[in-house]
């Protein structure tokens, strides 16, 4: 019998000895490579973490001491050894497990998170709930080293240190190499800095310092900068040291004959306690060491030679947006792109390809680079930020405060609108068109199909304030495009069909889907106006008020929340021009957070498909013409 088929719960690996957890390492690792070569997903961060991962759970004594993973799309380690080995096949499928940590999930869920940097701030929560309630729990902070660029990591670490309460946060860093005698040599003296035998001779040596009169005092200083010093030139930790952290390390995550017996003793220390620990993402499958970028969240692959199952179709939305982009960029030497740590999945790559020095990555720091791109925008740039809608949710303040009230030309690129499909509850981009929309001086568009699309980057790339564009996620429609790119007039849709009937209003994606419809309604008799509104913000006020004129009953339609979005503003309009005795419907995400599954099938039980727009249209319909016979 395998060892991880014994394993139903942490208490399970406890009865492990240390020599067996290679060997279940390596069943850990084949595994998650076999469920994720079918399914997707984030490889390469999790064959990195196994052994880590083993030697908390071995450790600590899970639920009660706590494990808070920052982002947590590196968890599936941690799921497989709590409870949830047999399910394990449904993770990022529909109904089955999520991707991430999820508290609906599993007791050892502590804490849902798909951001990365919200780690340490709620492991602090969890430390002063300790505290308050008088528990005697352990808590622990896994935290990556791409998320200490996040502002957010840094607030918590500082509250961290000026507490002075038991945490551990552990640094994985799988940016860098280590060598084995480096490894070996920072081992040996993490075991013996924070063995108790050393920890209570430091504690004492100082407490008997302090004690000799005149000279205690100075002689207690001189020997903590010494320390200092010393560890300055053997260890890479006085940031965190001068944050009010114990900094130990950094030792090799891959080798239990060190991380077991530092990790034990760290999880002694008092105080906050930062142990840096090197991983290598992708271990154990070739394929993902050599590209760790592709297959930290891949789609799925041959398990043997890593290659992707599927082939490409119709071009991706968002190298089509970066490639109109280009073109323009060739023109204005004044654009330039700004990604936070996402230039392979905006495909900013190719924009890097033709200018690498007006590139600009600002790592895992969104806040920062909406207020970095309004300097630049300030002093005669055209900056463009290419950003996934779940993650420009977390710059809202800089883009209301320092771009649109100074009405600055930022242009926003807003990658994976809508339904994101395998990632799901934080991923989706269901909120973008409401929290920008309220925003004065915003212009916000969305493309019918990639020849808009094109027409939509040179408008961003020639207004004079901030504009966003915001496409999905997926392959395009297949659309030609026209030759040269043209700029939109601000706030103006199109009549795509006219009728008398019903009257249909969409944005985005969906007028593909609204038009589709019509043609069935159509069908049955009935006449339908569609209107591609390119603009949620502004909105074409006459066309809306002309088509709402002539027809019996109107509908919008939006592949994001029904709240405060798109058809919000429509029925705004409609209120202000006295139409508010039209029956109208407005289609969009409920007020609920989405679950994972594939896009189609979101959008079938959402009801944003043609099927899904012509049963509701037609419903409406309908009850409109009975109530009319009634009277």
């Amino acid at each position: 019998m395998s060892l991880l088929k014994r394993i139903e719960s942490p208490a399970d690996l406890k009865k492990l000895s240390p020599e067996q957890f290679p060997e279940l390492c390596q069943e850990i690792r084949e595994i998650i490579i076999e469920v994720i070569s079918h399914v997707g997903g984030h490889l390469a961060s999790n064959l990195g973490v196994v052994e880590l991962t083993v030697a908390l759970h071995y450790l600590l004594n899970t639920p009660e001491d706590k494990i808070i993973w920052d982002t947590s799309n590196q968890a599936y380690t941690h799921k497989l050894l709590t409870g949830r080995r047999e399910q394990f096949h449904t993770v990022r499928q529909f109904g089955g497990l999520s991707g991430f940590c999820k508290r609906e999930e599993s007791p050892y869920d502590t804490f849902n998170a798909g951001h990365a940097g919200t780690g340490v701030s709620a492991a602090v929560g969890f430390v002063e709930a300790r505290e308050q309630l008088k528990k005697a729990n352990k808590v622990v902070c896994m935290v990556g080293d791409g998320a200490l660029t996040a502002g957010m990591t840094l607030e918590g670490l500082q509250h961290a240190g000026d507490m002075g309460k038991d945490l551990v946060v552990i640094l994985n860093d799988n940016q860098m190499s280590i060598s084995k005698n480096v490894g070996a040599i920072s081992a040996y003296l993490n075991r013996t800095f924070t063995g108790e035998f050393y920890t209570r001779l430091k504690e004492e040596t100082s407490q008997l310092l302090g004690t000799i009169p005149q000279i205690g005092e100075p002689v207690k200083r001189m020997a903590i900068r010494a320390e200092e010093l010393a560890k300055g030139f053997l260890l890479p930790g006085l940031l965190f040291e001068e944050l009010g952290f114990r900094y130990v390390g950094p030792i090799d995550g891959h080798n239990f004959e060190h991380l077991l017996p530092t990790l034990d003793n760290v999880l002694k220390l008092k105080g906050p306690t930062l142990l840096h620990v090197i991983t290598k993402k992708g271990l154990g499958f070739e394929p993902a060491m050599k590209n760790p970028v592709w297959f930290h969240a891949c789609s799925p692959f041959d398990g043997k030679t890593g290659e992707p199952l599927k082939r490409p179709g119709n071009p991706s939305w968002s190298s089509l947006a970066v490639k109109a982009l280009v073109r323009q960029a060739k023109k204005d030497s004044r654009i330039v792109a700004i990604t936070a740590a996402m230039c392979e999945g905006t495909e900013l790559n190719l924009f890097q390809r033709e200018f690498p020095d007006r590139l600009i990555d600002v790592g895992i720091a969104e806040q920062h680079a909406v207020t970095y791109a309004a300097g630049l925008a300030a002093e005669g740039m055209r900056p463009v930020i290419a950003m996934y809608s779940t993650f420009l949710q977390r710059a809202y303040d800089q883009v209301l405060h320092d771009v649109a009230t100074q009405n600055l030309p930022v242009a926003f690129f807003i990658d994976r609108g809508g339904l994101v499909a395998e990632d799901g509850t934080t991923h989706h981009g269901a909120f973008d068109f409401a929290f920008l929309r309220h925003i004065p001086n915003m212009t916000i568009m969305a493309p019918k199909d990639e020849n808009e699309l094109q027409h939509m980057v040179q408008t961003c790339l020639t207004h004079d304030g901030p504009i966003s564009v915001r496409y999905p996620r997926g392959r395009s429609l297949g659309i030609p495009l026209d030759a040269e790119p043209h700029v939109l007039p601000i706030g103006q849709g199109e009549l795509l069909l006219d009728g008398q009937d019903i009257g249909i209003v969409a944005i985005g994606v969906m007028v593909s889907e609204a038009m589709e419809a019509a043609r069935r309604l159509k069908e049955d008799g009935m006449s339908v106006a569609v209107v591609n509104a390119r603009f949620v913000k502004p909105l074409d006020e006459a066309l809306i008020r002309d088509v709402a004129k002539k027809v019996k009953c109107l509908l919008t339609i939006e592949e994001g929340c029904r709240t405060g979005g798109f058809g919000s503003a429509v029925l705004e309009l409609l209120s202000e021009e006295e139409h508010w005795a039209l029956p109208t419907k407005v289609l969009g995400l409920p007020d609920w957070y989405i679950e994972q599954g594939p896009q189609d099938l979101l959008r079938q039980k959402y009801g944003l498909t043609a099927d899904g727009i012509y049963e509701q249209a037609k419903a409406l319909y309908d009850r409109v013409t009975i109530q009319a016979a009634i009277r």
